[in-house]
């Protein structure tokens, strides 16, 4: 059985960590509401780190709604991406937007970040 849990192994912990992703992008996918940034990582595994501003999302109930919406499609698409560090950014107008309508944003997003990784 697959193991879907979201440890500490597949979390970007600290500031280091998403500043290495932030200043080495090697790979960037994007739609209007979202931006992922990526990088090769030592470790053996994808690892996850989310930015989800105030000032872009007001409401604290939206921002954790989307969070929530990140780490499950991650989840679901971990086992299709390689080894990466992946910094996904939320952008203005997201908290708009309906469960489905997200999930199918991020899934796309992910495909694309494969697609991306494989041409290299």
């Amino acid at each position: 059985m697959a193991d879907y849990r979201f440890t500490r192994h597949y979390r970007l912990l600290n500031s280091a960590d998403y500043k290495c992703v932030f200043d080495n992008a090697e790979h960037k996918v994007s739609c209007r509401y979202i931006l992922m940034l990526a990088i090769n990582n030592k470790k053996h595994r994808a690892r996850l780190g989310m930015v989800v501003s105030k000032k872009n999302i007001p409401k604290s109930v939206e921002r954790n709604r989307i969070k929530r919406l990140t780490r499950e499609s991650f989840r679901k698409a971990r086992s299709q991406i390689p080894q990466l560090d992946v910094v996904v950014l939320i952008r203005k107008g997201l908290d708009g937007l309906p469960n489905l309508i997200i999930s199918s944003k991020m899934d796309t997003l992910w495909k694309d970040l494969h697609n991306k990784t494989d041409e290299r």
